[in-house]
């Protein structure tokens, strides 16, 4: 199915009074990280992104060293009024990108939006998240700083990123949050058994999905490691090993058989089981190429009927995916 409108439907942030399109556009791998980077077609993408309604961008200062947030400031920079653009901040990263430590004190706060603000081209973020809570500073802290931010006008509406209900919470009493956002996917269902997805509804805080397509494994275009170029980060992933892989593999082909009875692609059915969750969730698949942005806005099209959801559940079950989404010491840095 392809995208044939120009008005994409827009959900509200929680309570947040924010306005986005129900799908967004996931920039990290612009930059980095999924083989090598091709400028002029991910212009292209986000001319095109634009042109189709899409107004939702995501990227953090730690994507490839900043230059994620500087391509695109300088994409979006004309039509800024148009854009809904979210970055986050605490990651602290090294000349590559590669992630260090994490910072989340008032300090670096006000260190890392300036620089985020000059790389984006921009007077203001529109969403500011945490990108990864650090417990040896006081949630209230770094909240109560980022709401200074608020007041000052450089932000318009503040984030957390892999935080645990008990976190959530304490954030959202210090002020209140528009966005909790976390990996989830039919490969990654942590959302619905610790609580996040139920307390972001209890609060009136919205949900973004993160790699809502298992990063790019639910396309059903990944068969083996030898279909990632030798410099792709999920060639480090648990899940991408090959013992994994193999067993992953069989689920997804399960799901493309439903796919294909449906009338569309295994990435439109991942994204339309997310688009009808209860919760109004927001996924923000990650694309460099056209042909798989208006692909993956096809999936507003598909209309998911409940022995389908039934279905697609008994095939994907929260907990079946082999292997887990991080290394041991990342996993370590998620749900606090």
């Amino acid at each position: 199915m392809k995208p044939n409108f120009r008005d994409m439907e827009k959900r509200p942030l929680g309570k947040s009074g924010l306005l986005v399109s129900a799908l967004g556009l996931g920039c990290m791998g612009i930059s980095a990280y999924y083989g090598k980077p091709n400028h002029n077609e991910a212009l292209a993408t986000i001319d095109r992104a634009l042109e189709l309604g899409m107004n939702f961008f995501d990227t953090a200062d730690m994507y490839a060293a900043g230059r994620n947030e500087e391509f695109l400031g300088r994409a979006i920079h004309h039509r800024r009024e148009n854009v809904s653009l979210a970055t986050k901040f605490g990651n602290v990263f090294d000349a590559h990108g590669n992630f260090t430590r994490v910072d989340v004190s008032p300090k670096y706060l006000q260190t890392a939006c300036e620089a985020s603000l000059r790389r984006l081209n921009t007077d203001h973020i529109d969403l500011y998240y945490l990108h990864r809570v650090d417990q040896s500073v006081p949630i209230e802290d770094t909240i109560g700083a980022m709401a200074e931010l608020v007041r000052q006008g450089k932000i318009r509406f503040i984030g957390l990123s892999e935080a645990g209900p008990p976190t959530i919470r304490r954030a959202h009493a210090t002020h209140p949050l528009a966005a909790l956002q976390t990996e989830y996917s039919l490969w990654t269902r942590d959302p619905e058994k610790d609580g996040v997805l139920n307390v972001c509804d209890e609060l009136g805080i919205g949900f973004v999905a993160y790699s809502p397509l298992g990063r790019g494994f639910l396309t059903g275009a990944i068969q083996s490691i030898n279909d990632l170029p030798r410099d792709d980060s999920r060639l480090r992933s648990p899940r991408f090993e090959p013992a994994n892989l193999e067993q992953n593999r069989h689920l997804v082909s399960r799901l493309s058989r439903v796919a294909e009875r449906k009338g569309c692609t295994p990435a439109q059915l991942s994204l339309a089981w997310l688009l009808t969750r209860p919760e109004k969730v927001i996924p923000i698949p990650g694309t460099k190429r056209t042909r798989r942005l208006e692909e993956n806005i096809g999936a507003l099209s598909v209309k998911l009927r409940q022995d389908e959801m039934d279905e697609i559940d008994r095939i994907m079950p929260g907990g079946i995916a082999a292997g887990t989404r991080y290394s041991e010491q990342m996993m370590k840095l998620v749900g606090r």
